[in-house]
């Protein structure tokens, strides 16, 4: 992808301008990374062939200028890590915020543990259930044992300081909860708000007004799993629930430019052809108003 060559570039040169409150897009793709093992699809051959057509699992990265958090640790956790640290140059890394136990949200963990970089006692914030999992599951326990990683529970609708300019507030979500809980966050940071909801099953499901929480935040990350019904032929999507992006936009229509123009959607499975900068839904989403995150964006919340 040509904007993923001209982010690269642009990282290298933020790296040494990133020194406040910033919010960076590590990465976009569903759980299992674009391409996805073993598809044959075109949407997948062309960037097994080019690199530069690749995706990372979806992360944001979340700084104060003194120290970054990462939201999710992916399977892509070692270049996500490995860029977070480029770009907030000389910042401390402050932990990790986990969503889930879907392997595209959780398993980069393991690379803290003492095959890898046997971490000292990182921060991980987590809901309850999330928690209980970690603790109860190896190898997940052994990072706990061995203090790799530090739990710190996190409370539904409790607002919780990382540091005087950073706060996280979680907000459960509904969606395929086999193992632990799911949340979405509610970010402060520097008195803007940042959503970070990347997996839900559907927004007519949720307990809440997906609508008001986007007129009352500045930035909306939300789900784009799959474009539409269409996406996977043989295969029943009513067991792997998402708001498509046809009916996220039928919903967010209703809403001004200003606001329309928060939403970022993320988390896209490597048939979503929101992925393809030169596809039809790509443009159409684009002039309707909403932004289709990209890897290496870098928001300021200054």
């Amino acid at each position: 992808m040509f904007l993923r060559i001209i982010l690269v570039s642009i990282i290298t040169v933020i790296s040494h301008l990133a020194s406040s409150q910033e919010v960076l897009v590590l990465g976009v793709a569903q759980d299992a990374g674009h391409p996805q093992i073993n598809c044959e699809k075109y949407c997948c051959k062309e960037a097994f062939q080019n690199k530069d057509k690749a995706h990372m699992v979806s992360s944001l990265a979340v700084s104060d200028g003194k120290n970054f958090y990462i939201l999710d640790a992916t399977p892509d956790f070692t270049a996500q890590l490995e860029t977070a640290k480029k770009v907030f140059n000389g910042q401390g890394f402050g932990g990790i915020i986990l969503t889930h136990a879907h392997v595209g949200h959780y398993t980069g963990l393991m690379y803290l543990g003492k095959e890898a970089m046997n971490a000292q006692s990182v921060p991980v914030y987590v809901m309850p259930e999330m928690k209980a999992f970690l603790e109860a599951n190896g190898p997940w326990n052994q990072l706990v044992k061995l203090k790799n990683i530090a739990l710190i529970t996190l409370k539904e609708d409790q607002e919780l300081e990382l540091s005087p300019t950073i706060s996280l507030k979680p907000m459960l979500v509904p969606h395929r909860d086999e193992f632990s809980e799911t949340a979405g966050y509610s970010i402060n940071i520097n008195g803007k708000i940042i959503l970070f909801i990347p997996d839900i099953d559907k927004w007519k499901r949720w307990n809440r007004d997906i609508l008001e929480l986007i007129k009352n935040c500045d930035y909306a990350f939300l789900d784009a799993t799959f474009y539409d019904e269409h996406e996977l032929p043989g295969r029943d999507m009513s067991q792997i629930p998402h708001p498509f992006v046809s009916e996220s936009i039928t919903l967010f229509d209703s809403l001004n430019t200003e606001n329309k123009s928060k939403i970022h959607f993320i988390h896209f499975n490597h048939t979503n052809p929101l992925l393809n900068t030169e596809s039809q839904e790509f443009a159409e989403t684009i002039v309707r108003g909403y932004i289709i995150s990209q890897e290496g964006v870098l928001l300021h919340m200054d």
